[in-house]
């Protein structure tokens, strides 16, 4: 995921640049899958790899951009780029070590291990949870959203339709009087 990113910034071709973006939401979802956040992994590939992503894709490609290549302004920066995250780089390290030197179990940083708590409480998977929720406490206002939602789409598909009726008919005699004076010439 990290290279990715990474790569979304370096690469000079903006398609190029889109599609690594898109690699980057896949892997961020999978690392999420293996953290048993199954919901927000299913979110992610949902929204920002099949909406953003692929509406960033289509607006690159509509786009006519030329790619100049120039190597020598990209040494010239370089230094206080490096200089810039570096320091950033110091400030995390600094706040982590600080803040997060002990949690709650008295358990310093180096030795805090991953336990799934949710696991020894319950047996339900995260969907299953958000839909036990969604569908039993929140059932009216998820009926609500749902009925919006269909009006606003009965409203688009009523505002586009073509309610002209008028057919076009072809009168005989105003083709055949045609003369020299009531045509249009253009030069």
């Amino acid at each position: 995921m990290l290279l990715s990113s990474f790569m979304v910034i370096i690469v000079q071709n903006s398609i190029y640049s889109v599609l690594f973006l898109v690699l980057s939401f896949v892997s961020a979802a999978s690392l999420l899958l293996l953290f048993e956040c199954e919901f927000i992994a299913l979110m992610f590939v949902i929204i920002y790899v099949g909406a953003i992503a692929v509406l960033f894709l289509f607006i690159v490609m509509m786009l006519d951009i030329k790619i100049v290549i120039n190597k020598k302004d990209t040494l010239k920066y370089f230094p206080i780029g490096f200089l810039i995250g570096g320091l950033f780089l110091l400030e995390i390290f600094y706040i982590l070590t600080k803040n997060f030197e002990h949690n709650l179990y008295n358990q310093s940083v180096s030795t805090n291990y991953y336990l799934n708590w949710y696991d020894k409480l319950d047996f339900f998977s995260d969907i299953e949870a958000v839909g036990q929720v969604m569908f039993t406490q929140y059932v009216l206002q998820f009926l609500i959203a749902g009925n919006i939602l269909l009006l606003a789409t009965v409203a688009v598909v009523v505002l586009t339709i073509n309610t002209k009726t008028e057919t076009k008919s072809q009168i005989i005699f105003k083709q055949i009087s045609r003369n020299h004076k009531n045509v249009l010439l253009v030069n």
